[in-house]
């Protein structure tokens, strides 16, 4: 398998390889107009619009400088195709805003890059720990992205000696944050679904996202709404046996009802047969009283899922059977109840409560 550095990802299991720096080459060859159907900064769609293209075609060659010329709320970058190797941070005060792949693919257009838990801080003070390595972080509220890819390419393999190995693609903290037709890719803490606070219960809503890792690839403490989504459990040559991982690891408050709600999505995986768990409850030391909720429903589990034992704890008096883990009408291998103790199911009455819009209410 090719590296992450030299092929960023593996698409929906596919083996068309996204190679870094050709994305940009290969869609301005085929599509002179980097910004497609979105205009340019002659035929600007609307004064709110910035244009970002790596070529000098847009406003800005690269994203942060078009965040941070973004201000006030309600603004959009439309974004060229290309690999964007930096971080980038979307303070607060960038209310509203709306981040675009021109291309409409979210394959050609890349932000990524390759910090972990354990990389040092730049003046040697610490490490970075997992907030500190993700390679996007957004703190504003109402937040959308569009058919991009947001990536941490990181690799185990290249840093032995390294203990934090968690490598956040993406940091999400604002409430009303959206995201279509994305991309999430790294190994550990891919996706990142948080709020600004203990006591903030932020919504996400993910349609017809692509998320892919091995350790609790998706985890937080959002209230988050993961609609038609594709999750890939990545295959892991550093061991022998399983499990691998977990896709799941919400950190949901004990005060909010809503943690993270999973419909019309599948699980499918690189690694053997039943070497994932399909979650573990995340109990952080600064939250002792959280009490980590998910629901899978009307989803599809391949065969990478253990479906005997699909739940794990990951800490001592914390275990998953007190948390608020469910099942609902889930088909495929590893979705099969052979231990109905080790698999909570909703009833039909119960699962009329846990649907987006109840998630996602503004008064609720």
């Amino acid at each position: 398998m090719p590296s992450r550095r030299t092929a960023l990802a593996l698409f929906a299991g596919t083996t068309a390889a996204l190679t870094l720096g050709a994305p940009a080459a290969r869609a301005r060859a085929a599509h002179p107009r980097p910004f497609g159907r979105h205009g340019s900064p002659a035929r600007r769609r609307d004064p709110r619009t910035l244009y970002v293209d790596p070529y000098g075609q847009g406003d800005h060659t690269d994203v942060q400088s078009a965040v941070d010329a973004a201000t006030g709320t309600g603004r959009t970058l439309v974004i060229a195709p290309g690999v964007y190797r930096a971080t980038v941070l979307v303070g607060a005060a960038r209310e509203g805003l709306t981040l675009i792949g021109a291309s409409g693919d979210a394959r050609d257009t890349v932000l990524v890059y390759g910090n972990a838990a354990g990389t040092p801080e730049p003046d040697g003070t610490g490490s970075l720990g997992t907030s500190g390595s993700a390679s996007v972080t957004v703190q504003a509220a109402g937040f959308t992205a569009r058919d991009l890819t947001f990536a941490n390419d990181w690799l185990r393999s290249d840093n032995p000696e390294y203990t934090g190995t968690q490598a956040v693609a993406i940091k999400v903290q604002g409430d009303r944050s959206a995201f279509y037709g994305c991309r999430f890719l790294g190994h550990q803490d891919t996706l990142y679904a948080d709020s600004p606070a203990l006591t903030s219960f932020a919504r996400h809503y993910y349609r017809d996202c692509y998320v892919e890792g091995d350790v609790d690839f998706v985890f937080g403490r959002a209230s988050a709404v993961f609609d038609r989504c594709h999750f890939r459990t990545l295959t892991r040559a550093d061991l022998a046996s399983a499990p691998y991982g977990f896709v799941f690891a919400p950190s949901t408050a004990g005060a909010n009802p809503y943690g993270f709600l999973v419909l019309r999505s599948r699980v499918t995986s690189a690694a053997p047969d039943a070497y994932y768990k399909l979650a573990r409850p995340w109990v952080p030391s600064s939250d002792l009283t959280a009490r980590p909720m998910l629901t899978v429903r009307d989803s599809h589990l391949g065969p990478g899922i253990d479906a005997v034992t699909p739940y794990a704890t990951m800490s001592a008096g914390f275990p998953w059977q007190d948390q608020r883990f469910a099942e609902h009408r889930n088909t495929g291998p590893g979705a099969r109840v052979t231990v109905p103790a080790n698999r909570p199911q909703l009833t039909a009455a119960e699962a009329r409560a846990h649907t987006p819009a109840r998630w996602l209410s503004e008064a609720r």
